[in-house]
This record gives C-alpha cells, structure tokens and sequence, in this order.
C-alpha cells in the first residue's frame, strides 16, 4: 500500500503571488494545465493510479499572508467523489473565533479525518496557548494533527515558528495525540525533528518536500524509526510524484522499512487496514 500523506489541492480560492510564482516555475508551461486538470477528483485519481497511489490525504489551507485560500468546504467536496481521498482540515486561529466548535462541526459534518496547522504561514509557535484548545478537540475526536514543522520559500512565512523544539512541550501535554511533523525539520532542525519523532511516542516524521535520494543523508539512521516516517509528496509543489516513489523504493533500506514509510505507518495512524 501506497499513501501520500501530503497532497494540496490544484485550485485555491485565492492564491498569492509567491505561491503562483512558485507553481509556475516547478510547472514551467504545463502550469495552466495542471489546474484546469487536477481541479477535478476524477483527474487527481488518475494521477494518483499512474503512481500506484492507494490513497492521498488532501489538505485544506487557510494562510492568506502566504500561500492563500483553499477552505474547508471546497475540500469536503473534493474528497466526497471518492474513499481513496482523506480530507485534513486547516484551522486559522486569527480568523476563526471558536477554532474547537469548529474542528468539531468539521469532523462531525464533513468527515474530516485529521488537522494541518501552518505555524509558519500563519505565524505562532506550535505550543502557542491559543492552539491548545484545537489539540484537545484533535485528542478528543481521535484525529492525529499535521503541522508544517521547518522552513519556506514563500514570502510572508516566519521561519522560527517552524523549529520543531516547540513542539515538545504539545507532545509532552497531549502524550495521547499523533503529532506529525511534516517536512521534518528543513533545513535547519533535521537533527531536532529526528531527536523528538525518537524520544515521543506520539511524534512522527513525514518527509513531504524532501528530495527522496537525500533522505538517508539528511537522516543517516532514518532506519532506527522507520515506524515513525511517513511519505508525503507535497504535490503541486513537487510535480513528479510518480518519479519520487520510485526513487524512495530504491533507497538502501530493507523492504520493511519502506513498506512502513510509503504506507503502513499512515495507515496505522488513518485508520485504514493495511495490505
């Protein structure tokens, strides 16, 4: 089994210059083509069977200052067309007055099975006290939390919310919730993302973004918690996704280990039965 645990959506509400500008340039002229395209489920599907794709986890985000608008709703929409499709909420706690009630009325009205956080596109640190009531309502519905852990291109991003060192104190106050650390501390805290996924046994690693041929030299013992890793593509923002699954398959780990990294962790964490 194949997951792609980090999947944006080829349309946005509104979209911001750096965003489009870095679309365009991993693009280049299919740019325009890529969101008439995959702005349809039953396109995105055809993609993700081109690479043997089981499942992708499609992401909400609401950072205005950063990336821009794909909201909730137009998510649940997305995903409705088909199982193989698992909806992530976003959740701005400067735009949303109740972030709880709402993560819950998500879950509960929409079916959405997780929550991403954007610290550093929309600036706290991740122990922030503010963010603290949408963990416990994570914790409460079971749903594990995905949090942009690392650094940014895009302008408007504050690159010290992304440190991974202030998500210790959350899995240190919500030992029962699966913290996912995407992009896994890039560039600067490698080291830190790795240390907290090896000391919480509620702390994961997912790997979106990352070239995959350089894993084991960002990670050199990658393979002591290769139950802990979990494959994301970060696509649109890396076009080939195809490419990167083959690459990973022919890292030096045993079969095992990628088996747990392209699949069976996320499916432990989603909930889906694995092969």
């Amino acid at each position: 089994m194949i997951i792609d645990f980090h999947v944006h959506t080829a349309h946005y509400q509104s979209m911001t210059r750096s965003y489009l500008d870095l679309l365009r340039r991993q693009w280049g002229d299919r740019f325009d083509w890529m969101i008439q395209t995959y702005s349809s489920p039953e396109a995105f599907l055809g993609l993700m069977d081109e690479g043997g794709i089981d499942y992708a986890v499609i992401l909400a985000e609401l950072a205005p200052i950063t990336t821009g608008i794909s909201d909730n709703e137009y998510v649940a929409e997305f995903c409705s067309k088909s199982p193989r499709l698992i909806p992530f909420a976003s959740i701005n706690p400067y735009t949303i007055s109740r972030p709880s009630e709402e993560l819950e009325r998500l879950v509960r009205d929409h079916g959405f099975r997780g929550l991403k956080l954007y610290p550093t596109y929309q600036h706290y640190y991740p122990g922030d006290a503010m963010i603290y009531p949408s963990y416990a309502k994570a914790r409460e519905l079971g749903i594990p939390v995905l949090l942009h852990i690392g650094s940014s291109v895009l302008a408007g991003s504050r690159l010290k919310y992304g440190d991974p060192i202030y998500l210790d104190d959350v899995a240190v106050d919500f030992p029962e919730l699966i913290l996912i650390q995407s992009h896994s501390g890039r560039p600067f805290w490698y080291d830190k993302a790795f240390a907290l996924a090896r000391i919480h046994e509620n702390v994961y690693m997912e790997v979106a973004g990352l070239p995959p041929q350089r894993l084991l030299s960002y990670f050199p013992e990658l393979e002591r918690i290769a139950e802990k890793v979990i494959y994301g593509s970060d696509w649109p923002g890396v076009p080939t996704i195809k490419e990167n699954i083959q690459t990973l398959k022919g890292l030096t780990m045993s079969e095992d280990s990628k088996r747990k990294i392209l699949g069976a962790n996320a499916a432990r964490v989603l909930g889906i039965a694995d092969r």
